[in-house]
């Protein structure tokens, strides 16, 4: 079992083992992206966002940044950086992480 080194469950890079979320971190699994399910997560660490960009997603439109694996780069989600629907404000800062780019570990 691999945590961030407090003993907490996290979630990790599956290229690199980069710790990248707490599973208390973890609001959402029924999210979608490029690559299929997808979870949202309220914090996630050891990422660089890319440049900021509107994208239309199947809830609306967004101003968004892709997040990246701070060390070997791999594309994990994105950040939601704005929603121009008032019913999608609560995504505002939360992040979307493909469940495919990410380990669960206990």
């Amino acid at each position: 079992m691999a945590e961030f080194g407090d003993g907490s469950p996290s979630y990790r890079c599956k290229n690199c083992q980069n710790p990248i979320a707490y599973r208390t971190d973890l609001l959402s699994k029924k999210f979608l992206a490029k690559s299929g399910e997808a979870y949202m997560f309220s914090y996630a660490r050891n990422i660089i966002a890319g440049q900021k960009r509107d994208k239309q997603l199947m809830t609306g439109l967004y101003t968004i940044a892709d997040i990246y694996c701070s060390n070997c780069g791999e594309e994990l989600g994105w950040k939601y950086l704005h929603a121009y629907d008032l019913k999608q404000k609560f995504k505002e800062g939360r992040f979307i992480i493909e469940k495919s780019k990410i380990l669960k570990e206990y």
